[in-house]
């Protein structure tokens, strides 16, 4: 029997994937079986288990498609030069994060990877490290800031890059759950923010002269 070309088995191992999220959007990846992804796929058993031991090992090859464009993407950003003021940093991640979670998109996935990542050692372990990498690209990015004199020298930044990290979560499930939010909106919130930061706790004026750009979550315009 000739053995399989490259192409074949890429594009084999596709057309299980491509099931398996067809499956996981339509049901639910808990409630979605490997006899599911079988049926969708339209392959054997053994088939689909000679790319993927596991609906774990599916889950991590879908996700990190995903995240390796968002690696890509926002480290991308972060070295931009000059260094991009936090709105802009904010909308264009959560635009790429639109863009990924419309109703075929990969994105749609990430929640209930993140709630199977409580239970499953293995999937937490991958979910863990993926999470880590992209929270490390927003520390880079506030240890640019103070390096461009956009943040104070004694910032720290881990602790920035931490909480504004916990910005992007908090949009996506707002955006399939509630979906009542867009990246625009998101900005003008942080620009709202990064306003009343520079207010003084005993005035009502802004404790600095200079326009809210030179903070680095805020550009000039609308």
């Amino acid at each position: 029997m000739p053995r399989m070309s490259e192409e074949h088995l890429e594009r084999r191992r596709r057309q299980i994937l491509d099931a398996a999220r067809a499956c996981f959007i339509r049901n639910g990846v808990h409630a979605t079986s490997m006899q599911d992804i079988f049926a969708e796929a339209g392959l054997s058993a053994g088939a689909v288990y000679r790319y993927f031991k596991s609906k774990t090992d599916i889950i991590e090859a879908i996700t990190g498609t995903v995240i390796g464009d968002l690696h890509v993407f926002l480290a991308e950003l972060v070295e931009h030069d000059p260094v991009l003021p936090l709105d802009e940093m904010v909308v264009r991640m959560t635009e790429r994060v639109v863009k990924l979670s419309g109703p075929e998109g990969p994105m749609r996935l990430a929640p209930q990877a993140w709630a199977l990542a409580m239970y499953d050692a293995d999937l937490r372990h991958y979910v863990q490290q993926n999470v880590a990498g992209l929270r490390g690209h927003w520390i880079e990015y506030m240890r640019r800031c103070v390096a461009a004199g956009l943040l104070p020298a004694d910032t720290d930044t881990e602790a920035a890059g931490k909480a504004i990290f916990g910005i992007l979560p908090g949009f996506l499930l707002q955006r399939l759950i509630v979906e009542d939010i867009t990246p625009e909106q998101l900005r003008t919130g942080v620009r709202t923010l990064i306003r009343s930061s520079l207010i003084t706790p005993d005035a009502t004026t802004p404790a600095a002269t200079a326009p809210a750009a030179t903070a680095p979550g805020a550009t000039t315009g609308s």
